[in-house]
């Protein structure tokens, strides 16, 4: 049973995977934030224990695999290495799940946040679908709007 599963879940199919199955959670975080059932699965640790068991397995496949673990390090060379370990699927994959939980994780801070300062749903579709798509920005957009609702500017809040 385990052989079938592991050999079910090549590095394709996991991505196919974990990127069909955060769609449901973006879903319910954009149309039904104020829901039981967000409060439940979506900005609770059950979607982080999905990914991370997803992350455990490339590791897994990786570790029985011809996979240099040592070279990851090499990112920290410079851009050409970096580039050199994104032609890696195992080192792709890895990155991905990472990116895709680190999004999950903050749009699921946005709605607790946004739900604490009693901001309008609607208004944080936007910066919660950029969250999903380039994290970073979607972020720094819900800080804005977040402004105006807590009138005041904080760093460290």
């Amino acid at each position: 049973m385990i052989e079938q599963i592991y050999n079910f879940f090549t590095i394709e199919m996991l991505y196919f995977w974990v990127n069909l199955g955060v769609l449901p959670f973006w879903l319910v975080l954009i149309f039904l934030p104020n829901s039981k059932f967000c409060k439940i699965f979506v900005t609770s640790i059950f979607p982080i224990l999905i990914l991370s068991g997803a992350y455990i397995f490339i590791l897994y496949k990786s570790y029985l695999g011809t996979y240099d673990f040592i070279s990851n390090f090499n990112l920290y060379l410079g851009i050409n290495e970096l580039k050199d370990l994104f032609s890696d699927q195992i080192f792709l994959m890895m990155f991905w799940i990472h990116f895709i939980s680190i999004n999950l994780f903050t749009g699921g801070w946005i709605v607790k946040d946004s739900q604490k300062l009693v901001i309008n749903k609607f208004l944080i579709t936007l910066p919660l679908i950029i969250t999903y798509l380039i994290g970073p920005i979607g972020l720094f957009i819900y800080w804005l709007i977040r402004i105006f609702y807590s009138k005041s500017i904080n760093l460290y809040d």
